[in-house]
């Protein structure tokens, strides 16, 4: 039987605040264990929380960047459980009115494919505090600087159906919460989370499986490994005539496999209902206009924008619009040399390479975008080909200046001296008059060696073009 495995994540994303949702503690990462909860965040006797403006500003923010509705009336509930990290005894958070509610987002898969994605809700929550279990020798410690942290929890639609949809998806949200500025997106500090709900039907069956939902992955490369395990595990038991359970599991890293970790718990196990020391949510035009007014052109819109304006296409101006840095770098460089499909060539090609072999991000590039554009502009006016170009890249990125000091510290000009180029033409097919018989019985491919011999001969450093052209002259006899 062929079993279709139907995906939905939900996303907890840290918002980029000084203090936290609902009270005025720190939320700076990094501080000692339990040196940044205050009163409220622990929820001692008498006080009371008062929400964060920025945080709504930001949540707000991201629900129009998805498209979505904003609502005008949303409402704080609690949420009640019992965890050692939670001192309150439950979590601030929202249920049956989110602040935001349906929207959508598009990705782009490696094969260029285009798939629309819905997002749910989107709702405001606080954080819970942080169990620590290693070096307390079979006991555990619990950090509370992250109790009351703000977050913005995204919760797709079940639309995705393979992990590297899920994962594709998962890097748009990432991209676009910090595109926006509402997130570091920080994945190794906590500050971007994903819960991934998994479940298997018949291929062709509208009806959903049992599900079980993957907590707190935090990379994803392990998003896609915990789903592609999940995935056999599920795919197993249906195969042995047996049940999937609905559970919480967790992924480990180090097995390479999820586990167990509770029954999946239902609404109803949580006992929501509205927080009553804080008044609804009432969100106006005037509010949303205000924090919305800043927003940039968002991804999707310069990734359309790109392919119409520089003729790429949907994934090279997918990777071209991955982060605001690279989508100025990108326009920097096509403003300096004129030619967009050879500077997406060069940032998707060579530098994508070299910044993803010294784990640099676009903005700390050792070759800045007005060095490749000066760099690509050496290949079009000839000083250079494309193969000496990548020899001159790598100098830059090992600090040697720009294309231009490169060229002339190592002598890397191109030969475009048609006499020059003849006589070492002249030179090969002399010493070779056995291969030149066999090219003009026939045999093509012996067109290349004697190329081969030319740009050894000339280190590199001959016009390919004038290269190719002046040998099928002289090979015709």
């Amino acid at each position: 039987m062929q079993w279709e495995p139907v995906i939905g994540l939900e996303i907890h994303t840290q918002l980029a605040t000084e203090s936290k949702i609902f009270s005025g503690a720190a939320t700076a990462f990094g501080a000692a264990p339990n040196t940044q909860a205050c009163a409220v965040d622990l929820g001692l006797p008498g006080v009371l929380p008062v929400l964060n403006r920025a945080a709504v500003q930001r949540a707000v923010q991201f629900g129009r960047a998805v498209g979505a509705e904003i609502a005008p009336r949303s409402v704080f509930a609690r949420k009640n459980y019992f965890y050692p990290d939670l001192p309150k005894g439950y979590q601030i958070s929202q249920y049956e009115l989110p602040v935001v509610g349906k929207g959508s987002v598009e990705i782009v898969l490696d094969d260029g494919a285009v798939k629309t994605v819905g997002i749910t809700r989107a709702h405001l929550e606080e954080d819970a505090g942080k169990s620590l279990h290693e070096d307390f020798h079979g006991e555990t410690g619990i950090d509370l600087n992250r109790a009351g942290t703000p977050l913005l929890e995204i919760v797709s639609e079940p639309d995705m159906r393979s992990p590297a949809e899920a994962v594709a998806y998962a890097r748009k949200i990432h991209q676009l919460v910090r595109w926006i500025g509402i997130s570091d997106g920080n994945m190794q500090e906590g500050s971007f989370r994903v819960d991934a709900n998994i479940s298997l039907r018949p291929k062709g069956e509208e009806r959903l499986g049992t599900r079980a939902e993957i907590k707190n992955i935090n990379s994803f490369r392990f998003l896609q490994k915990a789903l592609e395990f999940e995935i056999e595990r599920q795919m197993d038991i249906l195969e042995d005539g047996g049940e999937v359970v609905q559970e919480t599991r967790l992924y480990d890293a180090d097995k390479d496999e999820t586990r167990s970790m509770r029954t999946k718990e239902e609404a109803n196990d949580y006992r929501y209902f509205p927080d009553p020391d804080l008044l609804p949510l009432t969100i106006d035009d005037a509010f949303i206009g205000e924090a919305t007014a800043g927003l940039p052109e968002l991804p999707d819109a310069m990734r359309h924008r790109f392919m119409a304006q520089y003729g790429l296409n949907d994934y090279d101006a997918a990777l071209l619009t991955s982060s605001l840095a690279m989508a100025a770098y990108f326009e920097q460089v096509t403003a300096g040399c004129g030619d967009a499909k050879l500077a997406a060539n060069w940032i998707t090609g060579a530098l994508a390479a070299a910044l993803n072999k010294a784990d640099l991000d676009i903005a700390d590039s050792p070759v800045g975008a007005e060095q490749l554009a000066g760099l690509i502009a050496r290949i079009q006016d000839n000083t250079i080909s494309g193969k000496i170009a990548k020899q001159v890249f790598d100098a830059m990125w090992a600090g040697g200046g720009d294309a231009d000091q490169v060229i002339a510290a190592k002598g890397l000009k191109q030969i475009t001296d048609t006499g020059a180029i003849e006589a070492m033409i002249d030179a090969i097919l002399k010493a070779n008059p056995q291969q030149v018989e066999q090219y003009r019985a026939g045999k093509e491919k012996v067109f290349g060696f004697f190329v081969g011999q030319v740009m050894k001969q000339s280190q590199g450093k001959a016009n390919p073009q004038q290269v190719n052209a002046l040998l099928k002259q002289k090979l015709k006899g």
